[in-house]
């Protein structure tokens, strides 16, 4: 294997719609936000992940950044293609006399269609993938959280990220059922710059939006240890002038209200086509949460009183899914559930 592993690099890739991160034997080499600024001019990748992000809603008329997946599928073949690219290269800093083959594994929300899973195989492949393998997203949340997928017991995942909420009911290392819909963080960002606007006749960017969410966003109106109020700043829509607004977690939940109303009835609904017997094992197990909208406020208490059945936030849900996938990446022979 000695020379061999030098010729090849083994990485796993959670290709988000927010963030992507990678894996590189056993170490979390890249987690960056899943943006790219690109030069409108020479159509050449200027900055990616932290460094486009803080140009994001700051750019000039040659300048514009692009985040190339929505809804948890790519949206920009050629980004997606610069950005997979680009974050590869992040992880060999030291000139090599050579480029080695890349093996990944590469995560893929559960409900994409053929096409787009073309897609990502595609980008990974021009990207320099020599061998691609695809790993639906909640298969690799459960295997992250440390459940043991290819037992013949139900284990149920729902899985909130940027573009997509993932609910699956998983056994014997496969999806038993599974609800994908396109409602996650970025709506929640979404309903957030909507009621800034609506309500307090304030104009903010995603960005700001994404901070409110992250300091304040909660999904239930009473909280134990509410967090203090957020103060926002932007320009008045009547009069362009500057004001400062103090939001609480109150108001953003309410806010939030629809989509997680949403979130909910999805869960209820894969709950439904469940058979009985994985039924009882999930009742008795509880069901995990992972991604980045478990770590809204309340969220795991809010579905636990409304369903029945104790909702757990997985440790770094953020994370749970890239873990899944590199454990997968280092049983590739051993999962069956492993897409070519």
């Amino acid at each position: 294997m000695g020379l061999f592993s030098f010729l090849t690099q083994e990485i796993a890739i959670d290709l988000g719609t927010a963030n992507t991160i990678i894996i590189h034997n056993d170490k979390i080499v890249v987690d960056e936000p899943s943006i790219v600024a690109i030069d409108l001019k020479t159509e050449k990748m200027v900055a990616i992940g932290e460094k486009a992000r803080q140009m994001q809603g700051k750019t000039h008329a040659n300048l514009k950044t692009i985040r190339p997946l929505r809804d948890g599928v790519i949206a920009d073949f050629n980004a997606a293609e610069q950005m997979i690219r680009g974050m590869i290269k992040m992880i060999n800093s030291k000139p090599r006399m050579f480029s080695p083959a890349l093996k990944m594994v590469v995560c893929i929300p559960s409900g994409s269609t053929e096409v787009e899973v073309r897609a990502v195989r595609d980008s990974a492949e021009h990207a320099g993938g020599r061998e691609v393998y695809m790993l639906y997203e909640p298969l690799a949340a459960a295997i992250g959280i440390g459940l043991d997928v290819e037992a013949p017991e139900g284990n149920m995942v729902v899985d909130i990220g940027g573009g997509t909420t993932e609910i699956a009911v998983i056994s014997l290392g496969g999806i038993v059922t599974n609800r994908s819909i396109r409602i996650a963080g970025d709506d929640l960002t979404s309903d957030i710059m909507e009621y800034m606007r609506h309500q307090h006749n304030i104009k903010i960017g995603e960005r700001t939006a994404e901070e409110i969410k992250i300091h304040v966003g909660s999904a239930l109106s009473q909280l134990k240890d509410p967090p203090p109020d957020f103060i926002v700043q932007g320009p008045n829509q009547m009069t362009a002038l500057p004001i400062e607004v103090p939001v609480s977690y109150q108001e953003i939940a309410h806010c939030l209200e629809k989509s997680i109303s949403k979130i909910e009835t999805a869960v209820l609904a894969a709950l439904e086509q469940t058979p009985p017997e994985l039924y009882a094992d999930i009742v008795t197990k509880g069901i995990w949460l992972a991604g980045g909208g478990a770590l809204l406020k309340g969220f795991d208490k809010r579905l636990t009183d409304k369903i029945g059945i104790p909702f757990r936030v997985a440790e770094d849900p953020l994370r749970a899914v890239v873990r899944g996938t590199g454990i997968a990446l280092k049983n590739v022979d051993k999962f069956s559930f492993l897409i070519r």
